[in-house]
């Protein structure tokens, strides 16, 4: 029917809301080492809801050239640029296709 479904992270975005998670304090202490590992594979911190690169990235795609066993991260060098990481996720193919027949023998029920 034309819709198609796509995994995103917007990362550790920096809003109130997650300073309510912590007090403000430790976040404070907690910053500079979020700046340094936001280039890992394990953390991708964002400093603001702008980037929150991957909805907006994924958005302006088109879908039928996206990977499908794909997540698609928002991340933050330590200089503060945006950019969207693809990462495989730990899905096989045969897999895949067996959970999409099911939703689709589910749909038609």
């Amino acid at each position: 029917q034309g819709l198609y479904s796509s995994v995103v992270c917007p990362g550790l975005v920096m809003t109130n809301m997650t300073y309510r998670i912590l007090p403000v304090f430790l976040w404070k202490l907690l910053m500079p080492i979020m700046w340094l590992v936001s280039g890992s594979p394990v953390v991708c911190y964002t400093p603001t809801p702008l980037c929150c690169s991957s909805q907006v990235w994924l958005f302006r795609q088109k879908p039928e050239y996206l990977d499908l066993l794909v997540k698609y991260h928002s991340c933050t060098t330590g200089l503060g640029r945006c950019y969207v990481e693809p990462r495989k996720m730990d899905v096989d193919e045969d897999t895949a296709e067996k959970l999409y027949q099911k939703l689709l023998e589910l749909e038609e029920q």
